[in-house]
């Protein structure tokens, strides 16, 4: 199982990314796939999910400026950030969860400077 992260980089507040959580072996349509982000000095926390049936969750502080997708040919699960503010800055991880089993993939560096 491999879940490919990548699209990080370095943005000034106000901009955008968009990351990208591409999985191998297993099927976007078969697990929930969720984002989760690291600061420095601070505990992972999820940032958004969607589930097989497309419902998506997401914290309190990137409502209205994240959006969670997947394209289903792809195998792929999106995550557009706007309006990015210096404290989204974190390694952002994907997960993918079914039952008992979770896989993580490499965290993707993202930095927002004032």
């Amino acid at each position: 199982v491999q879940l490919q992260a990548s699209g990080g980089g370095l943005v000034q507040a106000g901009g955008s990314l968009r990351l990208t959580c591409a999985l191998s072996t297993i099927s976007i349509n078969d697990y929930v796939v969720g984002w989760y982000r690291q600061a420095p000095g601070k505990q992972r926390e999820l940032v958004a999910l969607i589930t097989p049936t497309t419902k998506t969750i997401y914290v309190d502080s990137v409502k209205g400026r994240f959006t969670i997708s997947r394209d289903v040919a792809k195998n792929t699960v999106y995550l557009q950030m706007n309006s990015l503010k210096p404290e989204d800055t974190a390694v952002y991880y994907c997960s993918a969860a079914s039952g008992r089993n979770q896989y993580w993939g490499h965290g993707t560096q993202v930095t927002v400077s004032s």
